[in-house]
Order: C-alpha cells, then structure tokens, then sequence
C-alpha cells in the first residue's frame, strides 16, 4: 500500500469509528461504552497480538493488529467527544515521542550499542518528567503499571533499573540467589504454624529470582510461562484421550497410571 491509500484507510478507520459513536444512526452499544468500559477490551486484543505472534500466525496477527488498532480509534474518538484530543493529536504526539528519544537516529547523538541507546532513553524519560513539573522524588518505576501482570510488572521493574546499573553482576549470582529463595522457602515451610503469610512472602521472592534469571538468560519469563502452560495442556490431554480410550476420565485413574501416561506424551513429543 502506498503513502495515499495508508492515508485513505487511516481516514476510513476514523470515519468508521465516528459513525459508530454517532447518535444518529450509530450503534447502541458502541454509544453506551465510555473510557473504563472500553479498557478491558483493549488489552484483551493486546494478548491476542501477542498470542498470534507466539503461535507465528501472522493472518491472524494482521488481524489482531488491525483490532487492535481500533481500540486506539475508539479512545481517540471518545476524547474527541469530550473535547480532549483526537486521533490524529495521538499520532502526532507519538511521533513527536520517538524522534526525540532516537537522537542517535534523528540527531547529532550517537549510540555505540543497544545498552547505550537504554540508558539514554531512561535519562530522556527523566528529563521529560522534569520538564513536566513532575515531583523530584518520583521514581523511575512509575511508569510501570501497578496492574501488569505480576511476572510482567517484575520483568519491567528489572529491566528498568538494569538500565542504570542496579543489576547482578552475572548470571551465576541470581542463580545462587535463586538457590537461596528456595532454601528461605523451605525453612519458612517447615516454620509454618498456619501463618501463611511468610511462606506466601518468601514464594513472591522465589518467583521474583526467577524473572531475574530468566531476564539475564535473555528470555522473556511471560512467554517462558506461556510455554509451558501449552506444554501442559498438551500433555495433560493426551492423558485424558488414553483414559478416554479406555472408556474412563482422570478422576477414574490414581497418580501413578496418570504419571506413566504423562510419561508416554513426553516420549511422544520427543520422537515427534
């Protein structure tokens, strides 16, 4: 597609988008939602982006896009109603954003690698809050949602303060931090009079590590989890297809035979 046709459909998306919130003739439904009804549908069509990349679907992650694409339309409409901003003020502002924080690619700034272009985004970051008024001590994890997922949030918050220094020193000492988790754990475990809270607190550090590990092996813990949660699904069924084979469900067998068979998809998966 060309500059000009981008531009039709761009202007298309708004003018449909428009129509759907026009009281005369628009759609009820779409005349009812406000910002907050809104929101829960726009990171729902965030996680089906990213499960179509997971699964490399990439129709489906066209598809994905172009939804979620509208929810930035349909918020941007909203504020227009208001008297806020509207769709084109998003694009702008945005583009405004990245040119300013690219001046090794827009400027005279030069970036020797990855790591330097962070560092340099964090400290454009603090002098935009500055500009802004924001208050001195604000910190530089504000920026990170409070309602991420838990393993998100703690990837961000650690890749975050990675960018100024607040790292381990190399992978061998998180893992031995990990090391150390799990014996915390296990005392507190062993402790536990039915106070649960110290074991509950000590399992968050355990999982905390472990983003940490994942985070210095360069491996996304979200995506790591998300993996094996398929893994277990798949592995799981074929349990329940053996025993349904057999006329029987899960709760007609005991641990050991589900074991064997868990065992069985394993060995299937790996000849596969």
């Amino acid at each position: 597609m060309d500059n000009e046709g981008l531009e039709s459909a761009i202007k298309k998306l708004v003018a449909v988008m428009a129509q759907l919130r026009n009281p005369k003739g628009g759609c009820p439904w779409d005349l009812e939602q406000d910002f907050s009804s809104i929101a829960p549908h726009t990171i729902e069509e965030a996680y089906e982006v990213d499960d179509a990349i997971r699964r490399r679907d990439f129709e489906a992650l066209r598809d994905e896009l172009g939804d979620l694409l509208f929810q930035v339309a349909y918020h941007a409409q909203m504020a227009r109603e208001e008297g806020l901003f509207g769709f084109g003020e998003v694009v702008s502002a945005i583009c405004d954003k990245m040119v300013r924080r690219h001046p090794h690619v827009f400027g005279d700034h030069d970036a020797k690698n990855a790591d330097e272009v962070l560092r340099n985004w964090e400290a454009l970051k603090e002098a935009e809050r500055a500009a802004k008024g924001e208050p001195g001590d604000a910190s530089m994890l504000d920026s990170v949602p409070r309602r991420l997922p838990a393993v998100m949030e703690a990837f961000q918050m650690t890749t975050k303060v990675a960018r100024v220094g607040f790292d381990w020193p190399n992978l061998g000492a998180v893992l031995d931090k990990l090391d150390e988790e799990v014996r915390e754990l296990k005392a507190e475990v062993q402790e536990d009079a039915g106070d649960h809270r110290a074991v509950a607190d000590e399992m968050g550090d355990l999982l905390f590590a472990a983003v940490n590990v994942a985070r210095l092996l360069g491996v996304d813990p979200e995506s790591a989890l998300k993996a094996a949660n398929r893994k277990f699904r798949r592995r799981f069924r074929y349990v329940e297809d053996q025993l349904r084979a057999q006329g029987r469900k899960p709760a007609d067998s005991d641990l050991k035979e589900m074991d064997a068979l868990w065992n069985g998809a394993k060995a299937q998966e790996r000849k596969g």
